[in-house]
This record gives structure tokens, sequence and C-alpha cells, in this order.
């Protein structure tokens, strides 16, 4: 059974994401992602300004007229959300944990895609894939995701982007929308990245708390790593122990910044403190100018 407060955990970012999507982002997400491909639609006969590559030869060898193929845009794409659940997302300060704010990500994208009339799909990973959901239609299955993030317990608690790079690579077949959303505490996987994004289009959605950069003014301070569990004492009364912890914890942030650009995938970043539509609206907008 579920606890009364994951319920109520569940319903709030349910609630919100819908509304997020009905008054704020309305027509953003259609303009920026639309369908992934072209299919046939009929022939009709060649007027003057149609591209000869477009020629049907062999309606027009019947024929003895020319002829030119018709096609439509596929309306229907496929989103697939890869979500981070190893145990360092359960790190939060004042803002809630970042776990909370993955699955208001998840949420607020999956609305749009249904809300576009794509199929959305979901691969759970740690340092391995924990599970996949294949792709679907539906505010039921929007439901069953918010749901998952929060109730599914996963059997790893370290990060491998890679192998979830890897796993979709395998499974999706079709050219896809594919939406990373982690905090990026995470071995190598650049190269994995970089092939993945030449079969489908890839965005990276990097969520993490500012308070994790900066020990607090204390004395001795434990502080732990959620994925290994090592422990390590720190004298936050000390100012240079203060500045070597944040140069350490930003040069982490910059190496995920320069493994991105070298692929040469987007990568936006959230804070556990900010509007989830706020930060996605300017994403959309951005893609939009560079169309």
């Amino acid at each position: 059974m579920i606890p009364a407060h994951i319920i109520k955990k569940i319903k709030q970012i349910h609630i919100k994401s819908r509304k997020t999507v009905n008054t704020l982002m309305a027509g953003q997400y259609r303009s920026v992602f639309k369908g992934s491909g072209i299919e046939f639609e009929e022939v009709r006969e060649y007027a003057p300004g149609d591209d000869v590559k477009s020629i049907d030869w062999n309606v027009s060898a019947r024929t003895g007229k020319v002829f030119v193929k018709l096609f439509r845009e596929e309306r229907e794409s496929i989103v697939m959300l890869l979500i981070d659940m190893s145990a360092s997302l359960n790190f939060g300060t004042h803002s809630g944990s970042k776990l909370e704010k993955v699955a208001e990500l998840a949420s607020v994208l999956a609305f749009n895609a249904i809300k576009n009339n794509d199929k959305v799909g979901v691969i759970f990973f740690t340092d391995q894939v924990e599970k996949y959901i294949p792709p679907k239609k539906g505010s039921a299955h929007i439901w069953r995701v918010i749901k998952e993030i929060f109730t599914f317990a996963p059997r790893g608690v370290g990060t491998d982007i890679a192998c979830a790079l890897d796993f979709m690579a395998k499974i999706s077949k079709k050219r896809s929308f594919a939406f990373v959303i982690s905090d990026y505490l995470s071995p190598e996987y650049e190269k994995n990245l970089r092939l993945l994004n030449r079969r489908h289009e890839v965005v990276g959605l990097r969520v993490f708390d500012e308070g994790a950069f900066h020990l607090p003014f204390a004395g001795i301070v434990r502080v732990k790593d959620f994925e290994t569990g090592e422990e390590t004492l720190m004298d936050a009364g000390s100012k240079k122990m203060r500045q070597w912890y944040t140069d350490q914890r930003q040069k982490i942030h910059s190496l995920t910044e320069s493994v991105f650009t070298k692929a040469r995938v987007d990568l936006v970043d959230v804070t556990t403190a900010e509007s989830v539509s706020d930060v996605l609206t300017r994403y959309f907008m951005l893609r939009e100018s560079r169309r």
C-alpha cells in the first residue's frame, strides 16, 4: 500500500504539471518538437515550380505524363524519458529533493507529449537499467509514470548513464526525442551520448541543488556520499576547506558541460529552487529561435 504522504505528492505533481501545460506551454512544445519524419501521401501531376527530385518516374512512365510524389509530416513522435533513480537524487536542502524536481520535469514533458498526440516511454536507471515502460499514450499512462518515480524501489544506488543510453539505442528503432533527466554524477558516457544522438534527438536535463556546492558555516561536519555510502569529516569552519569543497563540486559541474558541448547535445540546468515551467519555456523559446 502506498503511504498517504506519497499519494499526496503524486497528486500535487500530477495536478501542477497538467496545469502548467494547459496554461503556460500550450503550442510551444508542438512548434519545437515536430514529427520525426515524413511519409508518402499521394501523387499528382507535375506543375511548374515542383522539385524535379520529387518526380515519380515509375508512375510517369506508365501514364505518359509527369507525376510528383507528395509527402506529409508524421505528426506522431515518440518521447523517451530516461530517468535517473540513483540514491543521490534523494538530496535536497530548502526547496525539496532532486527526485521531486525530476518527477515534475518528467510529468511536464509527458503531459506536453500526450497533448501533442505523441507516445511516451520511460527508462528508469541507476548503475543499471532498472525498468522499461514501453511508449504509450493517455493521461492514465502519465499517472503511472509519476507513481513509479515515487514508489519504485531500485536495486542499484549508483549512476551509470552510459548503460541507459546504450539500452535506448538497442530498443528504440524509430527516431525519437530522448530527455535524459539526471544529476549527472556518473562515470564516462560521452561516446554513448554522441552515438545515441546520431539516431535520435537527445536533450540533457541536469537537476541539482545549489546547497550541494557549499559546506555549512559550522565546525566539523560529516559529508556523506549518497551512492557509495562513504563518509568524510571536514572542517567547515575553515575558509580554505570551504573554498576547496566548492571548487571540487564546480569542477564536476563544468566537466558535465564539457561532455555535452563535445557531443553537440543540449544540456538544460534545473535547480531544485527553480520553476520547471520557466526553465522549459526558456529552452523551448531558445530551440525555436535556432530553427
